[in-house]
């Protein structure tokens, strides 16, 4: 952890903000594991008592390095684990009371023995009814408006990709700021079309009785759909006027 160096009753601002960081440097450091963090997302995990960065007089926000690692906690167990807020919340202050506690795990799990070990890679993940209504803190009456939508698509067998997990976080934020899910059926509408495009080219691979070339055209689906995500990102920015990193 950064320490602030001491100084003398008349040492003023510049040093008891010595060894702290501002928002757009703390952005600036998360971003290298977490691209997709944004200001206001770390603002929300602020209004959401996940961290309390000191003030300014002026009411700037100044953070300190256990700041920008309880922030990384915050994401990595949201992005790998599909955990809620709350259980987060509760997880971290038992953490810096010095518990052991063990890491919920919802989302991504293996059967058997395995049972509550989280998987990496590309193995299929799904979670069921309950556990995305937990994951994203939602209730019945939310995510039954958003299937309304077509926001959020069961599969045949009741349960849900892992990604609803993220999409049903993201739609609840997007809430926060007014924006109802009626709003985002285009959203939804321009993912289809874009979904839509990608499996148009890797259609053929697909099809092929070859392993390796079935294997290229999953490899080469991801790499469109990044290149699709990046593109549409791009084109919303512009067309809003902005200048973001």
């Amino acid at each position: 952890m950064l320490q602030t160096p001491s100084g003398g009753a008349g040492s003023g601002t510049a040093a008891r903000d010595s060894g702290l960081m501002s928002i757009g440097t703390v952005l600036n450091v998360l971003r290298e594991e977490f691209p997709e963090v944004t200001i206001s997302k770390i603002r929300f995990l602020e209004a959401e008592g996940l961290i309390e960065p000191q003030r300014t007089p002026s009411g700037y926000r100044k953070f300190s390095a256990g700041d920008v690692e309880r922030l990384g906690h915050v994401l990595r167990m949201q992005r790998d684990h599909y955990l809620p807020l709350k259980v987060i919340r509760e997880h971290l202050d038992a953490m810096e009371r010095g518990e052991a506690v063990p890491l919920p795990v919802v989302g991504r799990q293996r059967g058997g023995e395995d049972a509550l070990e989280v998987l990496e890679g590309p193995t299929v993940a799904r979670v069921g009814r309950a556990e995305l209504l937990a994951a994203a803190d939602i209730g019945e009456a939310e995510l039954a408006e958003w299937e309304s939508y077509g926001l959020l698509v069961p599969l045949a067998d009741g349960s849900y990709d892992a990604e609803a997990v993220t999409v049903a976080t993201l739609v609840a934020e997007l809430g926060r700021f007014g924006i109802e899910p009626r709003h985002l059926r285009v959203m939804k509408a321009a993912a289809d079309r874009e979904a839509g495009l990608v499996d148009q080219v890797v259609a053929p691979l697909k099809r092929h009785r070859n392993p390796q070339t079935r294997a290229l055209a999953e490899a080469r689906t991801k790499e469109l759909a990044a290149l699709t995500m990046k593109l549409h990102a791009s084109l919303v920015k512009a067309a809003l006027g902005l200048r973001l990193p």
